[in-house]
C-alpha cells in the first residue's frame, strides 16, 4: 500500500511549492516509485517540477463528452476514460505526475472528483509514495476524494486567514472521519515559531518552519523549476528536515 502524503491549505500559502519539493526529494532518495497528483484545478505542480502536461482528467472528460465517437466500439465509456487517464500520466526520471485539471462542461466537476477518487484507490498499490497536492478550498475533503492519508500537511503562513483555513480543514477531517494517521502544520515564509493562541488552538504538531527564501523567489522570477533549487537554500533544507520527520515515523 502506498504511503500517502496529502498537502492542503489556503491558496497562496505555498502548498504547491512544498508538494513539488517533497516529490523531488522522494525521487532523489531512490527509495521507491513516486507519484505526484495535482488535485488543484489551478494546476501548477507539473510546471513547478519543470514538466509539461498534454492532457489532464478534466480535458479528457470534456473531449469525450463533446465527441462520444472517440470511444472505440466494444469499449465502455468509463473504461476508455480510465485508459486515457492512465496514458495521461507524465513519466519523468524518478517520479510520475497526474493532473486533475478542471472540466469546462457544466456539471462535470463531481464526475471528475469521482474519477480521481477511484483512480487513487486503484493505483494505490502501483506506487510506493504518493504526494497529493489538494486544491486551495475544501472540495476534495468534503467530497472525500481523499479517503485516507498517512500524513496530512497543512501549509500556512502566520496570517489569521491562513491559520483559520488550517483550523477549518482539521475540523472537516474529523467531521468526515477521513482516515489520516497524522496531521501537522507547516508554517511557510515565517522566520520563527510564534506560539500564538491561534496556532495552539489547532492542536497539531508543527512539522517545520520554512523561512522566506530569496533563491526560491529568483527561480520563480526566472521561470525555472523547483528541481533547480540549490540544496543549500533555506527552503530546501527545511523541507528536507520535514520529510525526514515524516519518513522516520
Amino acid at each position: 500500500m502506498s504511503f500517502i502524503i496529502a498537502v492542503a491549505g489556503k491558496g497562496g500559502t505555498g502548498k504547491t511549492t512544498v508538494s513539488s519539493l517533497l516529490v523531488n526529494m522522494l525521487a532523489g532518495r531512490g527509495i521507491g516509485s513516486v507519484l505526484g497528483i495535482d488535485a488543484d484545478p489551478n494546476s501548477n505542480l507539473a510546471e513547478a517540477l519543470g514538466l509539461k502536461v498534454k492532457e489532464d482528467i478534466g480535458s479528457i472528460v470534456d473531449a469525450i463528452a463533446k465527441n462520444p465517437g472517440l470511444v472505440p466500439v466494444g469499449m465502455s465509456k468509463d473504461r476508455f476514460i480510465d485508459y486515457r487517464i492512465q496514458t495521461s500520466i507524465v513519466e519523468n526520471d524518478g517520479f510520475d505526475i497526474l493532473t486533475m485539471g478542471r472540466p469546462e462542461g457544466p456539471g462535470c466537476y463531481c464526475y471528475v472528483n469521482n474519477l480521481l477518487r477511484t483512480l487513487i484507490k486503484n493505483i494505490a498499490d502501483d506506487y510506493d509514495y504518493i504526494v497529493l497536492d489538494n486544491e486551495a478550498g475544501f472540495e476534495h475533503l468534503s467530497r472525500k476524494t481523499m479517503r485516507r492519508a498517512d500524513r496530512l500537511l497543512l501549509v500556512s503562513d502566520s496570517s489569521e486567514a491562513g491559520l483559520r483555513a488550517a483550523k477549518r480543514i482539521i475540523a472537516l477531517v474529523k467531521e468526515l472521519e477521513i482516515d489520516i494517521k497524522n496531521i501537522a502544520l507547516i508554517l511557510n515564509r515565517t522566520h520563527s515559531i510564534i506560539l500564538s493562541d491561534k496556532i495552539q488552538e489547532l492542536g497539531v504538531e508543527i512539522a517545520g518552519v520554512i523561512p522566506e527564501d530569496e533563491n526560491l523567489l529568483n527561480l520563480s522570477r526566472q521561470g525555472k523549476s523547483i528541481t533547480d533549487l540549490e540544496e543549500s537554500s533555506k527552503a530546501f533544507v527545511e523541507v528536507k528536515k520535514i520529510l525526514e520527520k515524516i519518513l522516520a515515523r
